[in-house]
């Protein structure tokens, strides 16, 4: 039992110190010492030790919290959900990624157990750490980079971009950026050796809507969006209707189950990798040339096998 007394006095001790720090307060290691009657020592054990991963510093033998950073335990059940969704989503994608994530995770959830579980496809990214923490800052400030990208072809070259957004795509990550006036989508692991400019460019408001509103990394910025109307049966009806694609709207909605919906893309290869996912439960109704793409496609497979 004498543990355990022990161990509520350190852990009261530091939840209060903690608070205070994230108050804004800059504690002082004597201070604190004669406040919670124990030794100098021990204190500074507290912030050496038990405290270290917080985002704290000590300046003028005072300890602080890093500008910018809160920490908070929240109390909100609901609150509680999105961060337990939250720690399956970073533990698909595994490597040093997750593992950090879970240090931070664990600095704002009052509880070990989480009763959610998730299996997404997500790719591991955590050697490219130093390489995001540049691009972000990048974004953030508007400044051009430079780097060296891996083509396709699998020739590297040097180039110049206005980067605009971090975005994963079916399991894969991708840099958003201009390269002149022309949008690219860059494979995030193919960058390499990216260093900032001093050159500040304008941001596009429109980029944002064309992100939300895409299907997929085939998107394209200078077409104008034409609409896709699809036949679901009922097997689809349902999937579509619970997680309906963006720019979704249904037409009609039979008695049977089955349905008739549209949707805008600006390319057709956002949409025809679903058709052929979900065929033969998902048809095109019109354009016909995209219907006709889908058709020879099955019927080359079809003569390979």
């Amino acid at each position: 039992m004498a543990y355990k007394h022990d161990y509520d006095k350190i852990l009261t001790r530091l939840t209060k110190i903690l608070s205070r720090l994230n108050d804004g307060e800059a504690l002082s290691v004597k201070e604190l010492a004669q406040e919670f009657n124990t030794s100098d020592r021990t204190i500074q054990r507290d912030f050496n030790e038990r405290l270290i991963t917080f985002p704290i510093y000590q300046e003028n033998k005072r300890w602080k919290m890093q500008d910018g950073f809160r920490v908070e335990k929240t109390k909100s059940l609901e609150d509680e959900i999105v961060l337990d969704i939250i720690e399956k989503i970073t533990q698909s994608i595994g490597g040093h990624f997750s593992i950090k994530a879970k240090n931070l995770l664990s600095k704002i959830k009052n509880e070990d157990f989480n009763p959610i579980y998730t299996k997404l496809n997500i790719e591991d990214i955590s050697d490219k750490f130093k390489e995001i923490q540049l691009l972000e800052k990048a974004i953030k400030n508007r400044l051009q980079i430079e780097c060296y990208y891996n083509d396709e072809k699998h020739t590297t070259y040097k180039t110049i971009v206005k980067p605009l957004k971090i975005a994963n795509y079916e399991g894969f990550w991708y840099l958003i950026a201009f390269q002149n006036e022309t949008l690219k989508k860059y494979y995030l692991k193919n960058i390499s050796n990216p260093t900032l400019t001093d050159i500040i460019f304008k941001s596009d408001a429109k980029i944002e809507n064309l992100l939300d509103n895409s299907l997929s990394i085939w998107f394209q910025k200078d077409k104008k969006p034409f609409e896709v109307k699809l036949y679901a049966d009922k097997i689809a009806t349902k999937y579509f209707k619970r997680r309906p694609l963006p720019s979704q709207s249904i037409e009609t909605l039979s008695n049977d189950g089955t349905m008739e919906f549209t949707i805008k893309i600006t390319h057709e290869m956002e949409i025809i990798p679903i058709i052929k996912y979900w065929i033969p439960h998902l048809r095109v109704i019109e354009p016909e040339w995209i219907r006709d793409m889908i058709d020879k496609d099955l019927k080359r497979y079809l003569n390979q096998t």
